[in-house]
């Protein structure tokens, strides 16, 4: 009888198991997925001019920073806001002249962890960590950028 007992408490268990959806897995392909869509958003928009491009990607309160140079050991800490991503976007590469005709885009998730992730980008002249942050509503927005040209030299 307890035997009979057992396997009816594992059959009943694997019932549930059956019935109950797989609670990351799917998530985090989705997650993965929208994060990726948002930091490609984030570089194309500057390829193609597209401010409305950039704006979904971007949070409200982004602050983007690098380190610049003043002059011989003197440097300050460049922050970029929102709202000046958004005219760059739309105005930095109007001409077309400023990217190769196939951009380097490389994108690497660096961590997930339920609603914030960390990803870097490497882009042709420059690369960016980005931290993301999952919204309320279940979108991933770029909150933080810490950027810098992979030729140091150009930030004087």
């Amino acid at each position: 009888m307890k035997f009979i007992y057992s396997a009816g408490l594992f059959i009943m268990a694997s019932f549930a198991l059956a019935a109950t959806p797989l609670p990351d897995k799917e998530l985090m392909l989705t997650d993965k997925q929208a994060i990726t869509e948002a930091a490609r958003s984030y570089i194309v928009s500057q390829h193609i001019s597209s401010k409305e491009l950039m704006a979904g990607a971007l949070h409200p309160v982004l602050a983007k920073r690098t380190y610049w140079g003043k002059g011989k050991q003197q440097e300050f800490i460049m922050e970029t806001s929102r709202e000046t991503m958004l005219k760059v976007a739309e105005s930095y590469n109007k001409s077309g002249d400023k990217f190769p005709e196939n951009p380097r885009v490389e994108i690497t998730i660096l961590d997930i962890d339920q609603r914030v992730a960390s990803v870097k980008l490497s882009a042709d002249d420059w690369i960016d960590y980005m931290h993301l942050v999952k919204t309320a509503q279940g979108q991933w927005k770029i909150l933080n950028v810490l950027w810098q040209y992979h030729d140091i030299s150009k930030h004087q």
